[in-house]
């Protein structure tokens, strides 16, 4: 079938070459899950055919729907957010709704704009990735009676839903994991914690496990770097700089880690020999590292997936049963060893504990 000249194909076109009536064509594209399976391929063999594109705002507006979803990610430079942005997008398109991303670099002013742009532009949903969120932030999404996700956290947020893990577990866990080996003297590697809940978070993690074991994270050993190799870097000269070298780093990044490594390497300070440092993602690059990195395992695919199926229920009012919280297991390799021989133990009157593991 040819449209006039020169014309650009409409509804009526994939109608009449699909054989279908106008309202089931129309049903077809906008809600096609009420349509039978063989009307359904019949108008989708059309539009390819024809060329057709839908008129989104004619759409939007029969349907009171944008079939679009707005996504707000501090960074796009972890591999963690763009693998878990990546299944976001996968699923949602699966059930034929359309991404739009917005990025803040951590500024909690940013994170405000970005999130009011997306939600005058017209959205149906909006999910907010990792870091803290202003109470502004919610507010606009709920005046505007939005459907939320809030992602890489399993805590209640203070409006809409959550899929994520625990923070604070996944850090003390590895802490555990780090203290079984015999370290006392252990420093961490975040981020900023002034405008990032996550970090605070995963830092008071590992002052909970080394508190039962009768030790104490100082303040000195807590270095606030950027997410990145660089940052990394500038973490181990700062600590292997100072009086007294810690015999464990626990980073908040898989990046930081491997800039540990890669600092730790131009100051001839081997891993694990003399120092023990593990990560968290569990990015491609850790197990390409030398020693391979010991890490804990983000599920970023899974939290793509769910907060996907989760903002579709919220707007389709189905119920889903999807778990909200899930684990990091550690994955254990070749970066973290025992305490070396000979390192002096803390003046701080630290006892003796077994941690069991």
């Amino acid at each position: 079938m040819n449209t006039p000249s020169g014309s650009r194909p409409t509804l009526e076109h994939v109608a009449k070459l699909a054989g279908v009536s106008l309202g089931s064509a129309s049903r077809a594209l906008s809600v096609p899950d009420q349509v039978k399976p063989k009307t359904l391929a019949s108008v989708r063999r059309a539009v390819e055919q024809l060329g057709y594109v839908s008129n989104g705002a004619a759409r939007a507006l029969a349907s009171r729907r944008t079939y679009t979803i707005g996504a707000v990610y501090p960074t796009m430079y972890n591999q963690a957010f763009v693998e878990s942005l990546h299944t976001l997008q996968q699923t949602l398109w699966g059930y034929n709704y359309q991404l739009v991303l917005a990025i803040h670099e951590y500024d909690p002013d940013r994170e405000y704009e970005v999130v009011r742009a997306i939600v005058e532009r017209g959205v149906d949903g909006v999910v907010l990735a990792a870091t803290s969120h202003a109470d502004r932030v919610f507010d606009l999404i709920r005046q505007r009676r939005l459907p939320l996700v809030v992602t890489w956290q399993s805590d209640e947020p203070r409006y809409g839903q959550s899929v994520g893990f625990d923070n604070r577990r996944a850090t003390y866990e590895m802490t555990r994991r780090v203290l079984g080996h015999g370290h006392h003297d252990i420093a961490v590697v975040c981020g900023s914690r002034m405008h990032n809940q996550r970090a605070r978070q995963r830092v008071q993690g590992t002052i909970d496990a080394m508190k039962e074991a009768g030790l104490e994270l100082r303040p000195d050993r807590i270095v606030e770097v950027p997410f990145s190799i660089e940052g990394g870097r500038t973490a181990l000269r700062q600590l292997a700089g100072g009086k007294g070298r810690p015999t464990a780093l626990i980073c908040h990044t898989d990046l930081q880690a491997i800039g540990v490594l890669h600092e730790c390497r131009a100051l001839g300070i081997r891993v694990p020999e003399d120092l023990s440092v593990t990560g968290m993602d569990d990015i491609e690059l850790s197990a390409l590292t030398t020693p391979g990195l010991t890490t804990l395992q983000v599920p970023t695919r899974e939290i793509g997936r769910l907060a996907a199926r989760r903002i579709v229920g919220m707007i389709e009012n189905e119920t889903v049963t999807d778990p909200t919280e899930l684990d990091c297991p550690i994955v254990l390799r070749d970066s973290l060893g025992p305490v070396p021989s000979g390192a002096p133990k803390s003046a701080r009157g630290i006892r003796e504990t077994q941690v069991e593991l």
